[in-house]
């Protein structure tokens, strides 16, 4: 596939009317749908502005490239607009945009396609291509200009972009000659993987072309990760780029200096960055695990981190109503107990916050749901999070209810991806949501429902019926839990069970643990950096000071630096102090009715001075084993 292949003539725009960048994406999506390349104008303008919020696509140097995949799309297209006096894009070196590219990308876009946009978004480093772009008056003038800048590359408009391992650069790193010369390796990633990504890596290349430099670049696009850096290259290197706007995998270049920049900066300021690698001049990377696995190992990894992240999608969307209600309905509480459950300001607060909570298990369902399946993932989520509530299936309901939706909605997408390019439109709008909502009904119905429901109800009631002694093995388990790892799986696993049973009974004995628990390692260290000053550095002292307020907030993460710097010293003193906090509060039985806040909704609390000297006691063991473990500073 060549590129003139995906820019159309007939949608081109030579004299765009539109003054300011919202207009110009208006006019640009009014093409595309006029000529049924988009079954969706809103969805497709909803999902290139949710691009642009992250980073402009303005790139600079009078070029524009917004972009979006999704089921919008109907055929992979890249629409060409000039305006003639130039518009405010926003664009990243703040000067006027003149030419721009949207390019739009059905969700099951084969490679051909994405390496025909990766060959396009290379092109555009030229700065001569640029310039006679800027001269053309008609359609077929732009299409003459591709075709000839894609024949100067050769027959195959792939060949001078696509590396093999005959290219020069791998040639160059494997050459022992080489070994003198100076080598960085860099990783360049944009959010939907289209175009900043091989924008980045050819302007990053070009630039150490110049200066000398040998590089490997690993572009993390749609179609996944392509010429993955090594473990020999990455320990050769001087020094590590990443020019991303997404997450990219970090651990490999633990101990390295690591240079985090915005995509853009790959392109625009690719000098600065491959200097300051060369130079070391970068923060050194400390990864929170290290890990040197095998590739399998490493693919199993990568499994549980999928479910980890998807789980923490729906977390991170149920969090704010669990705060929001679970505080109010405390205040309810507190307000109770002064005038009295008939009061009016009692019955505000708790209806209030009791609306919130009833939010909470559909809006994990949907999100951990719209997390594996993206938008149609969403409403199957929702309902199947909701019928667990009904069902009595209660939080453990819920959590099956969001992966099911998810990829019961992926089953069904690879169902009708063979349909006819003419029923494209009907999926997003009608097959997705109702073959979705039927099979997750039919599974909540007549098995999750019934199935969870009896679990839920055994496990409130074992929780209920819990001896004092094995209360404190819980608790004490759980506050270990949320200083293990201090706001990773554990800390979160912890948490969320704990907001489950708080969810389904309405008992905050065990929020009590684990906020003694996330509590205890910054409050520990703090008080460790205050009294062993000989142990610590100028600077981690006055971090240390830090970490009162973090710590009396119920803000694990405090920690975490100290943690990185001395994982065995300060995890093992943190574990032991939040054991025996998480333990001694259910031997007292206190009880927090709020699920954040730390300090500040000790008023709350029930039996609040004994939760109380449980995180102080649990704190000065904790801060104690520290500074005693700890060696003087040389």
């Amino acid at each position: 596939m060549n590129i003139n292949d995906l820019l159309r003539k007939d949608i081109m725009i030579m004299n765009m009317q539109a003054d300011n960048k919202t207009a110009a994406i208006d006019e640009m999506i009014q093409s595309l749908a006029a000529n049924n390349l988009v079954n969706d104008a809103d969805t497709f303008r909803e999902a290139i502005l949710k691009r642009e919020e992250q980073t402009s696509t303005g790139l600079g140097d009078g070029i524009a490239m917004p972009h979006a995949k999704t089921d919008a799309v109907n055929e992979a297209t890249v629409l060409f607009a000039k305006s003639e006096s130039g518009l405010d894009y926003e664009a990243l070196d703040g000067q006027p945009t003149y030419l721009f590219f949207m390019i739009a990308v059905p969700d099951g876009a084969n490679d051909t396609h994405l390496q025909t946009l990766a060959a396009l978004s290379r092109m555009l480093i030229n700065q001569d291509f640029v310039a006679q772009l800027k001269e053309t008056s008609t359609p077929e003038e732009v299409q003459r200009l591709f075709h000839q800048e894609e024949g100067d590359k050769g027959s195959d408009p792939l060949s001078h972009f696509s590396e093999t391992p005959e290219s020069a650069e791998e040639k160059a790193a494997d050459d022992e000659q080489a070994e003198e010369r100076p080598f960085v390796v860099a990783v360049t990633a944009c959010p939907t993987g289209i175009a900043h990504t091989y924008m980045a890596e050819d302007a990053l290349k070009k630039q150490a072309a110049v200066m000398g430099v040998d590089i490997r670049v690993e572009t993390n696009g749609s179609d996944g990760a392509s010429n993955e850096l090594t473990k020999a290259e990455i320990d050769r290197a001087a020094g590590v780029i990443i020019a991303a706007d997404k997450n990219v995998p970090m651990s490999r270049f633990n101990r390295k200096p690591v240079l985090e920049r915005p995509v853009s900066d790959g392109i625009n300021n690719a000098e600065e960055l491959i200097t300051k690698a060369m130079n070391r001049d970068a923060a050194i990377y400390q990864a929170d695990e290290a890990t040197e696995a095998d590739d399998e190992a490493e693919a199993s990894t990568s499994v549980w981190r999928k479910i980890y992240k998807d789980l923490m999608n729906g977390v991170s969307h149920m969090l704010p109503f669990v705060v929001g209600g679970g505080i109010l309905m405390a205040v309810s509480f507190l307000v109770e107990g002064i005038a009295g459950d008939d009061s009016e300001l009692f019955t505000f607060f708790n209806t209030i916050g009791s609306n919130a909570f009833n939010f909470l298990i559909p809006i994990l369902a949907g999100y951990i749901a719209m997390s594996i399946a993206d938008r149609p993932g969403l409403m199957p989520g929702l309902v199947g999070g909701f019928m667990a509530v009904q069902s009595n299936a209660g939080f453990l309901g819920g959590l099956v209810a969001g992966f099911l939706a998810g990829y019961l909605v992926l089953l069904v997408k690879r169902w009708f991806r063979g349909l006819p390019k003419s029923l494209d439109g009907l999926k997003s709008v009608l097959l997705y949501p109702v073959t979705g909502l039927f099979l997750i009904g039919l599974f909540m119905y007549f098995l999750i429902g019934p199935v969870f429901s009896t679990i839920n109800t055994g496990m409130i009631s074992f929780l209920e019926n819990l001896g004092t002694g094995n209360a404190v093995l819980i608790g004490a388990l759980l506050g270990g839990m949320m200083a293990i790892d201090m706001g990773g799986p554990f800390n979160k696993a912890a948490y969320t069970f704990s907001i489950g049973i708080f969810t389904d009974t309405g008992d905050g004995s065990l929020m009590a643990a684990v906020m003694v628990g996330g509590m205890i390692p910054p409050i520990a260290i703090a008080l460790a950096t205050t009294f062993f000053k000989n142990k610590f550095t100028e600077e981690e002292r006055k971090s240390g000071v830090t970490n009162y307020v973090m710590g009396l907030s119920f803000i694990t993460e405090g920690a975490i630096p100290f943690a990185a710097a001395d994982p065995v010293r300060v995890i093992g003193s943190s574990v032991a102090g939040a054991v025996i906090g998480g333990g001694l509060t259910q031997l007292w039985a206190s009880s927090i009715p709020a699920p954040h806040g730390g300090i500040f909704v000790i008023p709350l609390a029930d039996n609040a001075l004994f939760f109380l000297v449980a995180l102080l006691i649990g704190s000065i063991i904790a801060g104690l084993i520290l500074g005693l473990w700890k060696k003087p500073i040389q």
